[in-house]
């Protein structure tokens, strides 16, 4: 049986949280063919987010199951925006993303930050963000090859979403 480890992002893990960045990509450009996403791919390659584990404006919380398998991770930029949440294919559709969400809130915590969190969405991601408690903050953005969607969840005093059964409150 795989057992999930949470535990903060290392120096280390710049190649595999690139490599299941880019295993999932294709399902948000906005071109089959992935035209124009050349600026993305660039900043999500595994020197850029070496880069950004070895900055301190960033924090990564991975999920990593037996063996070493990355499962599953959430970035943080400057303690209040969402720069990433990306769980593998077999991961998913059991809480993962939730459980990395809860710990981005908490490590915000820990660091001071009592006011709300901001996420570029991606499209297809935008409905898991939203039980998250997020709500739209304009309209879609097209850059580089994607469509997001900006979108702010109110923090700590206006929390919102679902409980862990996933039912509404």
């Amino acid at each position: 049986m795989n057992t999930l480890q949470l535990r903060e992002g290392r120096a280390g893990d710049g190649a595999a949280i690139s490599a299941l960045i880019v295993e999932l990509a294709p399902a948000f450009f906005l071109s089959p063919d992935g035209a124009g996403t050349e600026p993305f791919l660039a900043s999500v390659s595994a020197s850029a987010e070496a880069g950004y584990l070895a900055d301190a404006r960033y924090r990564f919380w991975v999920l990593e199951a037996t063996g070493g398998t990355l499962a599953g991770f959430i970035a943080s930029r400057d303690t209040s925006h969402l720069f990433h949440l990306f769980v593998a294919p077999a991961w998913q559709g059991q809480g993962l993303a939730r459980r990395l969400w809860r710990a981005m809130q908490a490590g915000a915590a820990e660091a001071g930050h009592r006011g709300g969190f901001t996420v570029n969405a991606a499209l297809p991601a935008v409905a898991v963000y939203e039980r998250f408690g997020f709500v739209a903050e304009g309209p879609v953005q097209r850059q580089h090859g994607l469509a997001f969607l900006p979108m702010r969840h109110a923090g700590p005093a206006g929390e919102a979403g679902c409980d862990d059964a996933g039912l509404s409150r």
